[in-house]
């Protein structure tokens, strides 16, 4: 079959393509964004075309999926709809693939990318997988009997699949332009678990995740003694986390990870658990965590001369909060700068308070205009950056790219760069100010 996939450069979409070009499908794509993108690198090396214009020819047979970013009226859509192409919805899509295989299903308000990164190695190192991760990431050999899939809530995208094995690492609010509120955000949960065939692994500590309500069998882990698998003996150094891993007050095995902070010993603890569940020896489990490296954008670290410079796709103020108490753990005796770049009006409106909170983590933040493809300002009165700026305790606005070279001065320290939008512009801009 032919695909045609519009947003092509989202992460979801990105890996998609990849997917299905994978399964030996014809694909290509459109993006309004000429700029080079991360999420790049996997399109190029299959040979899937971009195009940006509207003047290239569509085939007939093309069955037509789009990013929600784009819109209902995007050009491209309506050109595809004129000439009277399938459209089909990019979740549906992805559910009917996951369909061909067992697969791992990662939901939860944080933490999703991590933690299928992590089955994902584990099972790739023993028994092979394919995988859908939201960074760009995406590869299927129709050999492999597992999947692993990230599965975002928003919109409820993760309603239309349906897995053999599923884990939930949190449940919060986020997505409220989405959602009436926190409980309807756990009914989808709820609704999404019951839609998994064999068990659920799922974050005990998380009130909102003890809430939720589904006759599929459910194992809960955390640090709590509830829980079913207990995370002990914790260890946080600046080379990474060490643990022990109970089940049922049985010691399965003392596990380190080149991760940091205490919700990545949880992210860690899901996907050991998971796979012990497969059937994969704790001890090669922990032989396959030694070798682990995080999906993009996730604690991405770069070195340039004495300063340290961290990627990260945190833009929730939970992940914005544990993430720079990550970087503390790793750099305790660093200054450390924040640059921010919201997105969204509404989840900036809603979490306002915090975000000045998680900012406060640092010892200055730096924080852009509000970065929305799919909000207008003028719906959000008085909703802007100077908000959390005006809030923390050293902040400042970075208006545009000459702005950057206000950072100069934060040469020699760590300087994290954060949001779930393009940020790439904004690091090179640095790098050639202290360079």
């Amino acid at each position: 079959m032919k695909y045609y996939c519009l947003g092509i450069k989202g992460t979801g979409m990105s890996t998609l393509a990849q997917i299905l070009s994978d399964l030996g499908e014809e694909v290509c794509g459109y993006d309004d964004a000429k700029e080079e993108k991360f999420t790049q690198k996997g399109l190029e090396e299959r040979g899937i075309p971009i195009y940006y214009g509207h003047d290239h020819p569509l085939d007939s047979e093309m069955t037509v999926t789009y990013s929600v970013a784009l819109g209902e009226n995007h050009p491209e859509l309506e050109r595809a709809r004129q000439n009277g192409l399938k459209v089909k919805k990019y979740s549906e899509l992805v559910g009917s693939v996951i369909d061909m295989f067992d697969t791992v299903s990662v939901a939860g308000t944080h933490g999703k990318t991590t933690t299928s990164s992590l089955v994902r190695h584990i099972l790739e190192t023993t028994l092979g997988c394919n995988y859908f991760i939201g960074a760009g990431d995406g590869y299927v050999s129709k050999e492999n009997k597992y999947f692993v899939i990230e599965s975002d809530e928003f919109n409820k995208h993760f309603l239309d699949y349906h897995p053999k094995y599923s884990i939930i690492t949190n449940i919060e609010a986020e997505h409220m332009e989405c959602y009436r509120d926190l409980d309807d955000i756990i009914h989808a949960f709820s609704q999404f678990a019951s839609q998994t065939h064999e068990f659920v692994v799922a974050c005990g500590d998380v009130p909102a995740v003890l809430k939720m309500k589904t006759d599929t069998k459910v194992y809960y882990y955390g640090f709590g003694e509830k829980n079913d698998i207990v995370i002990k003996n914790v260890n946080l150094i600046s080379s990474g986390s060490e643990f022990d891993i109970y089940v049922k007050d049985e010691k399965i095995g003392h596990f380190s990870i080149p991760l940091f902070g205490r919700h990545m010993v949880l992210n860690a603890a899901a996907a050991i658990f998971m796979c012990y569940q497969l059937g994969i020896d704790a001890t090669k489990i922990e032989e396959a965590l030694h070798t682990f490296k995080n999906a993009k954008r996730r604690f991405a670290e770069e070195f340039v001369g004495d300063t340290v410079i961290i990627d990260d796709y945190a833009h929730h103020p939970t992940e914005v909060k544990v993430t720079l108490e990550a970087v503390r753990q790793k750099y305790p005796d660093r200054r450390i700068a924040v640059v921010f770049k919201p997105n969204t009006y509404s989840r900036t409106k809603d979490f306002t308070q915090e975000f000045i909170d998680a900012l406060n983590v640092a010892d200055k933040a730096y924080v852009t205009e509000i970065d929305c493809n799919r909000e207008r300002q003028e719906d959000y009165p008085g909703i802007t950056s100077q908000l959390l700026v005006d809030g923390v305790r050293d902040g400042d606005i970075i208006k545009n790219d000459e702005d950057v070279e206000r950072l100069s001065h934060e040469k020699g320290n760590v300087v994290c760069f954060m949001s779930c939008a393009y940020v790439n512009h904004l690091i090179d801009h640095f790098k050639e100010k202290i360079q």
